[in-house]
């Protein structure tokens, strides 16, 4: 069984040999590589190389586009610089007055060097692992893109000052969104992952009214496009976790904060699972290689085994090969399941 047969048999409910492994691994990856992070970004040769000696050195079973949340936002106007090894930062946000609202318009992904160029990623992928790995595709949500053109503090008082001007917006941030994951799913990515980490600081009213419609409505586009469905929401997500299984996502990332998946894991669908939820600085980065498989044996039962194993959130750079090679061979410890789910 291959990677990727694993992580659809697990996904929909087959046998499989033992959980998946997901690690969101971008600093990592490019550390482990020795490739500056900002090569890393904009390269996608240089992203896919150390993607796939990650995936191959440590028997992941998936290759993601991760890295930075700019890519869309570069195609809207944002400048963002890319210093040689950290993380990419932005000055001046793009949407500042009523003439940028008015202006705001959906860009075409041909024209634009980092969208571009993770389609090219996907397609990099594709040829060089096909079907032996789960390759994922990426988007931003469409909160996650307003506040990274507008700004958490101005997006956020916008949410009780003028709704109908979020809403607007974000239409247009969908229309790029559908149309981004359809070129990568093309490209041929296996599921689309929709970032949309700002939902963890709202709260649930303005979540389910505002920004629930748009993630089921994407969720659903992709699907229909014949891929699986990935929503990844940093922080504190246990208020919402229940709109987000209701958005119908195949994987749904559980942050190491969030003490909701025992109550809610019943609510899954059957096509549907878990992802995480390790701490990635005081378990990965900190703990003992024991400690490690403890607390991922841990959250895979609190998950009633319907969890891929995944860090919390992205691993970080500091963490050692050591705790990194523990981690990752954990899953094969696990008890085989002679019937679905069972662990």
């Amino acid at each position: 069984m291959n990677s990727f047969e694993r992580t659809v048999a697990f996904i929909k409910g087959g046998k499989f040999d033992r959980p998946p492994v997901h690690p969101i691994i971008m600093r990592f990856a490019a550390k482990y590589a020795n490739v500056p992070y900002s090569r890393f970004c904009q390269d996608y040769t240089a992203k896919c190389s150390a993607a796939i000696k990650c995936a191959d050195d440590f028997d992941l079973d998936w290759v993601t586009v991760m890295s930075d949340p700019y890519a869309e936002a570069s195609a809207f106007g944002l400048k963002v610089e890319y210093p040689y090894d950290d993380l990419p930062k932005h000055s001046e946000y793009v949407l500042r007055t009523q003439n940028d609202f008015d202006n705001l318009k959906c860009p075409k992904i041909s024209e634009h060097a980092r969208m571009a160029t993770r389609v090219k990623e996907v397609e990099t992928f594709h040829k060089q692992v096909k079907d032996t790995k789960f390759i994922v595709g990426w988007v931003e949500g469409m909160l996650a893109e307003y506040t990274d053109l507008r700004g958490m503090s101005d997006a956020f008082f916008d949410l009780y000052d003028d709704c109908a001007r979020v809403k607007r917006a974000c239409d247009i941030f969908f229309e790029l969104a559908a149309s981004f994951a359809t070129a990568q799913i093309k490209a041929g990515a296996h599921c689309i992952g929709i970032g949309d980490a700002a939902c963890s600081q709202i709260g649930p009213e303005q979540y389910h009214e505002i920004f629930f419609p748009y993630e089921k409505k994407l969720v659903e586009h992709i699907h229909s496009c014949g891929a699986m469905a990935k929503i990844h929401i940093c922080g504190n997500i246990s208020g919402i976790l229940n709109g987000l299984i209701k958005t119908g996502a195949d994987i749904i990332d559980i942050d190491y904060m969030v003490t909701a998946v025992p109550q809610e894991v019943k609510n899954l669908l059957p096509n549907q699972v878990f992802s995480g939820c390790a701490d990635p600085v005081s378990v990965l980065q900190n703990g003992k290689p024991e400690t490690i498989r403890e607390k991922v044996r841990e959250e895979y039962k609190n998950a009633g085994g319907r969890m891929i194993v995944s860090a919390g959130c992205e691993v970080t750079p500091e963490t050692s090969l050591e705790n990194f090679k523990a981690f990752c061979e954990c899953a094969k410890t696990f008890k085989v399941p002679s019937s679905k789910y069972e662990n």
